[in-house]
């Protein structure tokens, strides 16, 4: 009996969580700032606003309203004796993701610039909620994509059974279909919860020419005055500011309706994806399918270019009411006749629409680099997983924005690191779904030479970060989520994902027992292209017998990283943020 008592004072003194005390550059900042004092004015908690954190447009009002805030909330005091902070006001106030976030939530960018000029948030067979193959198709997915910011829905749209229906299902496999009116309906619905930016529906026809009518009806009465549909063929595409709250179709011009050939899955070669290099093994926990599920390669891994695109049409042929089907599409989509060379030409007085496959991007980047990013100067260009991706992973996304272009469409329902890069690229701007390319990937010099993304160039500034410490898994996650008998051992993992010069990762030391770890580490990264620059952070629970636990990420884009304290929020492996967990890091650049 009485070694039993023992054993369990011991456990729940090893799990009982202790508050971490503020780093010492916390308390140097605190002393620096407060002169000494006990307490932090208002004024000098400004002064610390501007010269620390970068915010030098901090009126001494702001600092008072802040001030006041973190009274309140941690205190809970109605009526305020005092006005000043005191140094764990201060860290709380540093520490807080609310109060003092890496990045701002505000839209920033230029928005009247043409819908090239723009990196968009873009999904591949949106309706999909698992894997390529035997999934269920579903409205739900496009909902949550939508909530999260994502502006490109695609549909794969095919006849129902009777032939008298639409259905969206992905074409040749077991995937059970939903009803297009339904995707179409819940578009409609939950476009611009998250964002006021145009929703582009990229849709992959596979109809006869009586159910593409059927279709343009379908999206006439569902979307009204919100379609944006040119009387005339697009000179040059009009910019996020115009089409606000527009809804935009863009498909290939309606041809004959060929019977699709039968699946043809039985190809046994095995394509080996390989995420074994600086970012390390994707981490523990995920689903079992992204893990293990072999890569079976079938006949759609050759194709190079998508099947969403041919010949042009005359706009002019179309009756004005009611819009039949191609005059619905806003943004054409049209297959390259001839090589990549041949589907990389600039037409005047035109704009399209250029699909590529993931590979067929690679060999484009290797043989045309600078002819894709002057394509996609202009022109729209889309990257879209391989077809051996039946576990709905993704590719680096990259390859991709280096070379200018704006549709990198990637599996919302897989996940896995190169998805957290994509949510990370589009927390920019305020989260809206359109991200502005930077400068370099739009101009041109006086012989026509555009960004070369295969140029070794020198680094163009260097960013240091520092991980002071990290808290709230206690909060998060059962006591004995990580070990059964004592608190974690966690460790963090920083780094840049970026053009290849760019790219490395970084780890702290492990800290043994402590929900509130402190590492006080610091890293340096030289960027030569931070423009494309992301920063990856990682933290994990070191585990000596079985692989390291997951115990949260986020991905930050570096061209908005502020300056100074900061508290970082964690997320989840599906991306979603947790309610606690945060680390208290500092950024600088030099």
């Amino acid at each position: 009996m009485g070694s039993t008592y023992r054993i369990c004072v011991c456990f729940t003194r090893r799990f009982k969580v202790t508050e971490a005390d503020p780093p010492p550059d916390v308390k140097a900042a605190f002393n620096k700032y407060s002169e000494g004092g006990v307490n932090m004015t208002a004024e000098q908690f400004r002064r610390f606003l501007a010269e620390v954190q970068g915010e030098a447009g901090a009126t001494i009002a702001d600092a008072e309203r802040i001030v006041e805030q973190i009274l309140h909330k941690r205190h809970h005091i109605a009526k305020f004796t005092r006005h000043t902070l005191t140094l764990e006001d201060f860290h709380h106030f540093l520490f807080s993701v609310d109060f003092n976030p890496p990045i701002g939530s505000e839209v920033q960018h230029d928005m009247s610039a043409p819908l090239s000029h723009y990196f968009i948030y873009t999904g591949h067979n949106s309706y999909l909620t698992g894997n390529q193959l035997s999934s269920d198709c579903s409205d739900v997915p496009i909902i949550k994509a939508l909530k999260r910011g994502v502006r490109v829905i695609e549909l794969d749209v095919w006849p129902n059974s009777s032939r008298d229906n639409v259905n969206v299902l992905h074409g040749r496999t077991l995937t059970t279909p939903v009803e297009l009116i339904k995707c179409l309906k819940s578009i409609k619905e939950h476009a611009f919860s998250a964002s006021p930016y145009p929703v582009i529906i990229t849709l992959e026809d596979h109809l006869t020419p009586d159910l593409q009518a059927k279709v343009a009806q379908m999206i006439t009465q569902t979307f009204g005055k919100m379609l944006f549909y040119p009387e005339s063929d697009l000179k040059e595409f009009p910019s996020p500011e115009e089409l606000k709250y527009r809804i935009i179709i863009s498909t290939k011009p309606p041809k004959e309706y060929l019977e699709a050939e039968s699946f043809k899955g039985n190809s046994s070669q095995k394509v080996k994806d390989s995420d074994e290099d600086v970012w390390g093994k994707e981490p523990s926990n995920l689903t079992t399918d992204q893990e293990n599920e072999d890569k079976v390669d079938n006949d759609q891994s050759n194709h190079n270019f998508d099947d969403h695109d041919t010949d042009d049409f005359d706009k002019n042929s179309c009756p004005s009411e009611p819009p039949a089907y191609k005059c619905l599409i806003a943004i054409h989509a049209g297959k390259p006749k001839g090589g990549l060379k041949e589907a990389l030409k600039i037409e005047s007085g035109k704009v399209r629409r250029l699909s590529l496959s993931e590979q067929a991007l690679e060999k484009a980047a290797e043989a045309y680099g600078m002819d894709v990013v002057r394509f996609t100067q202009k022109n729209i260009l889309r990257v879209y997983p391989k077809g051996t991706r039946f576990n709905s992973s993704n590719y680096k996304p990259q390859i991709g924005w280096m070379h200018g272009a704006q549709m990198v469409a990637f599996n919302m329902q897989g996940y896995g690191r190169a998805l957290w890069l994509m949510h990370g690229m589009f927390r920019s701007n305020g989260g809206c779904g359109y991200v502005k390319k930077p400068d370099l990937l739009m101009s041109s010099r006086p012989h026509n030479e555009v960004f070369n993304p295969k140029a070794k160039l020198p680094a163009k500034k260097t960013l240091k970060v520092k991980v002071y410490m990290g808290d709230g898994w206690h909060l998060d996650f059962k006591q004995t989520h990580f070990d059964l008998y004592s608190p974690p051992d966690f460790y963090a993992r920083v780094g840049i994902a970026g053009v290849p010069a760019d790219e490395t990762m970084k780890k702290t030391k492990t800290k043994e027992d402590s929900w509130t770890p402190v590492w006080d580490e610091e890293f340096t990264f030289p960027l030569t292209v931070p423009e494309f620059a992301v920063l990856r952070i990682e933290v994990h629970e070191y585990d000596m017998s079985e692989k390291d636990d997951f115990g949260g990420q986020i991905c930050l884009p570096i061209s908005e990283l502020r300056e100074g304290i900061r508290a970082v929020p964690l997320c989840d492996q599906k991306g979603e943020k947790y309610n606690s967990v945060r680390l208290l890091m500092r950024f600088e650049f030099v």
